[in-house]
């Protein structure tokens, strides 16, 4: 029921250029400690007010995670068009999902980005929603409360029958299936964690998702295996589209 090796993806050197991803999924995983470029050189990409949020980290560790996602961010989305990162534009939506402003040629690109501890993702697919969450698994001291109030009864019920030494797992691959579905929809907290279900199994091609607004049949949520002591999730709309998973490696890929 929760063998890994069935969602196991081997993250390869992208193509360069990337193509368009009209019929596919794209997601690219980026090592946050391990810059492809020296830090003053992916400041220099980053546009103002990104800069400036770089500056305002207190330690430097988390400094240079944002400085490198972000550079990797705007590497990759510009690589779809052969557009430089510097001129890569965001707008924001009324939750803070963000979107391509400029250059033109790239706005039917969605992407979303999700990070944690040292490892980041970047899901990029065309003219559909997507969104994508990753979590490092780490000791909790309240699980099980948090799930009480977060997660539905059916997902705490599949919890609860996980054996102990996987509840861990269990639980963060619960989070990053709900928040990849919330992503993805863009709506942030205005949809309630507990209003839907995800599945817990681990399932290489699609996972169970029920009872928010009765439109869930229009999504496609998948686990992602992207390193030891990681969970990541992938929810997409529409139809299951191929899945390429790519390792980032800068701008020369």
């Amino acid at each position: 029921m929760f063998d890994e090796s069935v969602t196991l993806k081997h993250w390869t050197n992208p193509p360069s250029p990337p193509p368009w991803p009209c019929a596919q999924v794209h997601i690219w995983r980026i090592q946050l400690d391990d810059p492809p470029a020296p830090l003053a050189s992916l400041v220099q990409i980053l546009s103002p007010d990104e800069a400036e949020r770089a500056s305002r980290f207190y330690f430097e560790r988390d400094r240079r995670r944002f400085i490198v996602c972000r550079a990797a961010l705007r590497t990759i989305l510009g690589s779809y068009g052969g557009v430089e990162p510097a001129a890569v534009r965001f707008c924001y939506g009324p939750q803070g999902k963000p979107a391509l402003l400029a250059p033109t040629s790239l706005t039917s690109l969605q992407f979303n980005v999700a990070h944690s501890h040292e490892l980041a993702l970047i899901a990029v697919v065309a003219d559909r929603r997507v969104g994508v969450d990753i979590e490092h698994i780490r000791g909790l001291e309240d699980a099980d409360g948090i799930a009480s109030r977060f997660f539905s009864p059916a997902e705490c019920a599949a919890l609860r029958a996980i054996p102990e030494e996987r509840r861990l797992w269990g639980f963060f691959s619960c989070w990053t299936r709900k928040e990849a579905y919330i992503k993805a929809r863009g709506e942030g907290l205005s949809i309630p964690l507990d209003a839907f279900t995800v599945s817990l199994e681990a399932d290489a091609r699609s996972l169970l998702l029920q009872g928010y607004n009765d439109d869930t049949d229009r999504w496609r949520l998948r686990p992602l295996l992207v390193g030891p002591d990681y969970v990541a999730a992938l929810a997409v709309e529409g139809f299951e589209l191929d899945l390429q998973t790519w390792q980032y490696r800068g701008g020369n890929q």
